[in-house]
């Protein structure tokens, strides 16, 4: 399938997990976030959904997230050490190598993820990235790292009615992670994760000059 026809499936789908209310299961709160569970049906693991109120708006809360080498998110977010280009396929559409550091008390080692990301502006304000794995000739499996795969994963930065400087922020998780982990362990990291995700995210959007 060609990147531009696979990114715009992504969007669908992305689409519809935040539109589809059914089936979540509560999993973890925090002053920051509330974060939710369900069967994917991407793969055998869970999808992850995390919605929170973040006190910056949807552009400064985007500048800290958008998927770009050089950026912020390598700054503030702890499961990021690198984000490099790979393929620049259009304005909105890129091929992206993430690594992660190990985490988990070093149970889970370091990963590195290949996928195709999706920059996506809706008329209603909001602005979303989206991202899911693929193969590229330019990234082979690494032996430093375990290769690891998001399933159909996004970022939605939706301005909220009335307060300009506040920003609802939905992400979508669903990763499998590769690699031989007790599935405790994947079902215990991805809640704690996500929240300090968030915790983190709530401290760096304070440091972003508008």
């Amino acid at each position: 399938m060609a990147y531009q026809e696979l990114s715009g499936s992504l969007a669908d789908t992305v689409q519809r997990y935040r539109k589809d209310p059914s089936g979540w299961r509560s999993c973890k709160r925090t002053n920051e976030v509330s974060i939710y569970w369900r069967p994917s049906t991407e793969f055998s693991g869970n999808i992850y959904k995390g919605d929170g109120i973040v006190s910056a708006s949807p552009e400064v809360v985007w500048e800290c997230l958008k998927p770009v080498a050089g950026g912020l998110r390598t700054k503030w977010d702890h499961n990021v050490k690198d984000f490099e280009l790979i393929e620049m396929i259009s304005d909105t559409i890129s091929i992206c190598r993430t690594i992660t550091p190990s985490a988990f008390m070093k149970i889970i080692s370091p990963r590195d993820f290949v996928d195709v990301v999706l920059i996506k502006h809706y008329e209603d304000g909001t602005i979303a990235s989206a991202a899911t794995n693929v193969e590229h000739e330019l990234c082979p499996p690494h032996p430093s790292y375990v290769r690891g795969f998001n399933y159909s994963c996004g970022c939605f930065c939706i301005p909220v009615s009335g307060e300009p400087g506040k920003t609802q922020l939905l992400t979508f998780f669903q990763t499998d992670l590769g690699g031989y982990l007790p599935q405790t362990v994947v079902d215990s990291f991805f809640p704690s994760s996500m929240a300090g995700f968030y915790s983190n995210l709530t401290k760096a959007v304070q440091t972003v000059k508008t």
